[in-house]
């Protein structure tokens, strides 16, 4: 059992998570006078201007995706002297969500048609929200040392501080050095504060449209699309929409059959940009099963992701991400140290192994189908009502056959 202070601090992610639920352009520090179980339920709803600079006279131009049916992402080349994409995931030092950030990681990864760099702008570990902590691969600073030239593309997750000078600052420099930016989930909010939405289209998470709308009226906000390319800008819906984002990219990259190859390895689905904007709504019942099941401190539970070298980072992502939107349960990294990942990436557990912990399992059928078997499990334990909250918040696609 979790305390109740415990856990609705863990929940609490302003400004990204919480301004969801407060008033659009209220300052983090007011949101935090209002109810806690307000702020913490609000987590279950996402994941989470200077104007805009130009591209170097150097960089080849690349089309406006102005096409609302275009189901295939174009990129332009790797930068000179090299023979494929250089990708960097980037987060702020205060944090970014879980599975925007792992999960393009560890699908480009495994492709093996890029390569790819985790960064953070400050050096230690990195806490992810919901959870798992890393050690990221580079600093901002040391990449830019080492690559002057800047990355290929930047992978933008949703982020605690979106508005963070040091990360906003850091993205802007990429983007005038003729990067492809992507924004998964409300990481658009971090690419609109870089004024590099501005005359643009974009999507986002399905619970910040309305909101981003208001902030950032000069963009063209997106419904009914999975994916957006709006020139050298790239932005996805809900956190789910990171695996069919990140093959969309290995398509554009390396060919529909690398995308094809990936996807069939990972228990992916379609990765189109399909989508249903309509089918996600929360519902006056969704708000009384949220602050229910965060008052019902007796029914909440803590499980274990076993923490083992070559774990698995984009089923690990998946499991801590939707096991947390559930408002039920603590997720704990469990390891006796910092371990690779599968695909390389450091992860440092919370905590040492219990012998009396839940234990979660990864079943067998791929990374992405992790998923699904998720969902099913928080069905089975807690009731379809508290997995709906979970799949509300990894805004998951099931009407128009969008399955991972």
């Amino acid at each position: 059992m979790i305390e109740m202070a415990e856990f609705a601090t863990e929940m609490t992610f302003p400004p990204f998570v919480a301004s969801l639920w407060f008033a659009p352009h209220s300052p983090p520090e007011s949101s935090m006078r209002k109810p806690v179980l307000s702020v913490a339920f609000a987590a279950l709803l996402a994941s989470a201007s200077s104007g805009m600079p130009t591209a170097p006279a150097a960089a080849a131009p690349l089309a406006v995706q102005a096409d609302a049916v275009r189901s295939v992402i174009v990129l332009p080349a790797p930068k000179a002297g090299r023979t494929r994409p250089l990708v960097a995931v980037i987060a702020d030092s205060a944090g970014a969500e879980t599975t925007d950030f792992l999960i393009p990681y560890g699908v480009l990864k495994d492709s093996g048609v890029a390569d790819v760099v985790g960064l953070s702008t400050a050096d230690g570990p990195l806490q992810l929200k919901m959870a798992v902590k890393i050690q990221p691969d580079q600093t901002t600073a040391r990449f830019d040392v080492a690559q002057p030239a800047g990355a290929d593309i930047v992978i933008v997750p949703a982020q605690l501080h979106p508005k963070s000078p040091a990360l906003v600052d850091w993205i802007r420099k990429q983007a005038a050095q003729g990067a492809v930016i992507v924004s998964i989930c409300e990481g658009a909010r971090v690419v609109a504060a870089a004024g590099l939405l501005d005359g643009k289209r974009a999507t986002t998470h399905f619970a910040a449209l309305e909101q981003l709308e208001k902030a950032y009226p000069k963009t063209t906000w997106v419904r009914d699309r999975r994916w957006v390319q709006d020139g050298r800008v790239i932005s996805t819906t809900g956190v789910s929409a990171s695996i069919p984002a990140s093959l969309a990219l290995i398509e554009a990259i390396a060919g529909r059959q690398a995308a094809e190859a990936t996807a069939a390895r990972l228990g992916a689905g379609d990765w189109s940009p399909r989508h249903r904007t309509a089918e996600f709504k929360v519902e006056r019942s969704d708000y009384f099963v949220g602050v229910a099941n965060l008052a019902a401190v007796w029914k909440h539970e803590t499980v274990e992701a076993p923490l083992q070298a070559g774990v698995d980072e984009i089923a690990l992502a998946l499991q801590a991400d939707a096991w947390r939107r559930g408002l039920r349960t603590k997720v704990v990294v469990a390891g006796s140290g910092p371990v690779r990942s599968r695909h390389g990436l450091t992860i440092l557990p919370d905590a040492p192994h219990k012998a009396d912990a839940i234990v979660l399992t990864t079943p067998a059928g791929g990374s992405a189908a992790v998923l699904d078997w998720t969902l099913a499990e928080m069905t089975h334990r807690y009731g379809p009502e508290t997995a709906r909250l979970a799949w509300l918040g990894m805004e998951y696609g099931r009407e128009d056959g969008a399955r991972h």
